[in-house]
């Protein structure tokens, strides 16, 4: 018996639309955790993890095949599923950003903002994956090169996402860029979490270590006003379940919330009574998105045959702020050369008897 576990299992996924073979890793622990990762869009496409019985249950969102991740009805809905996004997670305000003087014009693909890197994000690329071991556990190394005016963003970005499943059941997802030229980076995870399995996840409780969130207009693009939630339905610095405030909330949760720094908290605690299953955020990021399914109408059905409806999981995407190439007074998302973008966030998971 060796000391190192083996490398990721890979599996074939489909083919994308124009033929080309996907693969499948699948990511495994001594406890019963498991986590499949497609190069396609980087992205998670099931999740595994024990009870308070021991009995390991699905607790993201996703599909058994590639064409689930390319049908109509996955494109027009746009729900990111598991994604890896980039070049820019979240919007930029009418699809535009000057950077060093010059104008750069992205792609309005949410109303007249940018959404999650424009028409053909990171999302749906696919990446190069390199499985194998670390002294945590199994791991799958994702490679892109994103070129100089894809999407409508300046410079060659070179991008790597390792994903590492732990031997203490923590999903680990270590990001790093490099680039040619100044651009904006802010890359992020899209999976949606329902820890129960039930239909919805209004009974999960959630805590957020974020005394301020980003204020949005209508089109969720940050105003620039980092509000106070004590006393709003934003407060979750104590746990609150998703649906006991979300009704005086219009159009359900879908905000930044400004993490505090520096409290050795994790950013984000969430519990499901009936199964006893809890997931704990870390991240170098300073802030989260928050998110809670709320375009999600029941056309989409998953990989077990399951109906996606509206709050069917939530999404905690770790990111710099929205919008943040126009608002100067957010912290910077711009990446130079000679520079290393790190970030690291982390879903660990337990249960509570």
């Amino acid at each position: 018996m060796t000391d190192s576990p083996p490398n990721p299992v890979a599996a074939p996924f489909g083919k994308t639309q124009d033929g080309t073979e996907v693969q499948l890793y699948t990511l495994t622990n001594a406890h019963g955790l498991q986590v499949s990762i497609t190069n396609y869009g980087g992205t998670i496409t099931s999740l595994l993890v024990p009870d308070k019985a021991g009995k390991p249950g699905e607790i993201v969102l996703g599909f058994d095949n590639v064409s689930g991740y390319q049908s109509p009805e996955f494109r027009k809905a746009g729900p990111y599923f598991g994604a890896l996004i980039g070049r820019y997670g979240n919007r930029i305000a009418k699809g535009k950003f000057t950077l060093d003087g010059k104008e750069y014009t992205l792609a309005q693909n949410n109303g007249e903002n940018t959404l999650h890197g424009g028409k053909k994000g990171f999302d749906k690329v696919l990446w190069q994956a390199e499985p194998g071991t670390s002294a945590e556990g199994q791991t799958l190394k994702l490679s892109y090169l994103s070129k100089d005016g894809e999407e409508g963003y300046p410079g060659n970005l070179t991008v790597t996402v390792v994903y590492t499943l732990t031997a203490d059941d923590a999903l680990k997802i270590d990001y790093s860029a490099t680039t040619d030229k100044a651009t904006p980076v802010n890359l992020t995870n899209h999976a949606y979490f329902n820890l129960g399995g039930g239909k919805d996840v209004l009974g999960h409780e959630v805590t957020l270590a974020a005394d301020r969130y980003n204020v949005v207009d209508a089109g969720l693009i940050p105003t620039g006003e980092l509000r106070p939630v004590q006393g709003t339905p934003f407060d979750f610095t104590s746990p609150h379940t998703i649906g006991e405030r979300i009704a005086q909330v219009p159009g359900g949760y879908d905000h930044n919330w400004v993490l505090n720094s520096a409290t050795g908290q994790p950013a984000a605690t969430v519990y499901e009574p009936t199964t006893g299953r809890t997931m704990e955020v870390t991240t170098t990021e300073p802030g989260l998105q928050f998110y809670t399914g709320n375009f999600l109408d029941g056309t989409l059905k998953g990989a077990s045959g399951q109906t996606y409806g509206k709050h069917a999981g939530f999404c905690l995407e770790t990111q710099h702020f929205p919008d943040s190439p126009n608002q100067p007074k957010f912290p910077s998302t711009i990446l130079k050369p000679g520079q290393t973008l790190h970030s690291t966030t982390i879903y660990k998971f337990g249960v509570r008897q």
